[in-house]
């Protein structure tokens, strides 16, 4: 077991660092000068330019630069905005409990829909059950975000009144950006928990259980639901990750201020700095989740740690 954690520390540890690479290989080699966009670009002269670029180590050999940004990371230092001029870890802070509640949200909602449905879905192959909880599923899929936030406004904010379109505020905002980043999730959980199910019924062990005479029940919920799981947390953590790190499209349609509409507002900005912040902190929060699911799985199946 605890090989088995060194090693992932280890592959977590070279995945960030290939982030850090690539994220900094990819900014340095857009189009344009972060010292052009902090400059008037009615007044701007070659000489301001080139002396804000110094400034800002721009003109020094490409790895020194790497070098210079690999210690300021740290040291806490991820650069400067050029369009709010003031770093931007303390912006980005400030975004991210918007983006952790939508999260966590989306995340509940597609657990206690999919989970359950998947299950009982995957109990009962080949009936209308299953037929009704794949309709579900695949309707969920088919969607596009953007599509169906679209819809829920018509309906639920302009047509009914019942909820606000857009902007950031209590629970009641919430309800039309987590409907629709929950609903695709739930979908797609529907499904993975329903072949888990499929697949762990078919198992050996499992009709020795069936012989025994233990109910069916008991067969689900003690020993099938355990190991049927397993793809479902996984997924669970991974959709966890990628909304931590910006749910661009539903954040956008719903001008809902999180990192997701801070990530618009940078690449149409041309905000390196802040846009290499955001996909660092992406990563790192989606490599930490993936490292903590992969735990969970171990101590739900203790045989990954072997394999």
């Amino acid at each position: 077991m605890v090989s088995y954690l060194i090693k992932r520390l280890l592959q977590a540890i070279v995945v960030m660092f290939a982030v850090t690479v690539i994220s900094f290989t990819l900014v340095r080699m857009a189009p344009g000068s972060p010292a052009l966009l902090m400059l008037p670009l009615d007044v701007a002269t070659q000489e301001q330019i080139e002396a804000l670029e110094e400034k800002m180590g721009l003109n020094k050999p490409i790895p020194e630069q790497f070098w210079i940004y690999l210690t300021g990371l740290f040291k806490g230092d991820f650069g400067m905005s050029t369009v709010y001029q003031q770093p931007v870890l303390p912006i980005i802070i400030s975004r991210m409990p918007n983006t952790v509640r939508l999260a966590i949200g989306t995340v509940l909602l597609a657990v206690i829909l999919a989970v359950p449905l998947g299950i009982f879905a995957g109990a009962h192959r080949g009936k209308v059950a299953e037929l009704v909880c794949m309709v579900f599923a695949l309707l969920g899929q088919s969607m596009s975000s953007m599509w169906l936030g679209i819809l829920l406004i018509y309906l639920f904010a302009v047509h009914l009144g019942w909820l606000p379109a857009l902007g950031t505020g209590g629970i009641e905002y919430m309800i039309l950006p987590v409907l629709t980043m929950g609903y695709p999730m739930a979908a797609s959980l529907t499904r993975v928990a329903r072949s888990g199910m499929v697949d762990t019924l078919s198992e050996d062990y499992i009709t020795a259980i069936y012989a025994k005479g233990i109910r069916k029940f008991e067969v689900y919920t003690k020993y099938a639901l355990r190991n049927a799981l397993i793809p479902v947390s996984t997924m669970i953590g991974l959709t966890l990750g990628l909304n931590l790190g910006g749910a661009v499209v539903v954040e956008a349609v719903f001008s809902w201020s999180g990192i997701g509409q801070l990530i618009n507002q940078s690449v149409n900005s041309r905000d390196y700095a802040m846009v290499q912040a955001m996909l660092l902190i992406s990563a790192f929060l989606i490599t930490i989740i993936t490292f903590v699911v992969d735990l969970i799985n171990s101590f739900i199946d203790p045989r990954l740690t072997l394999n």
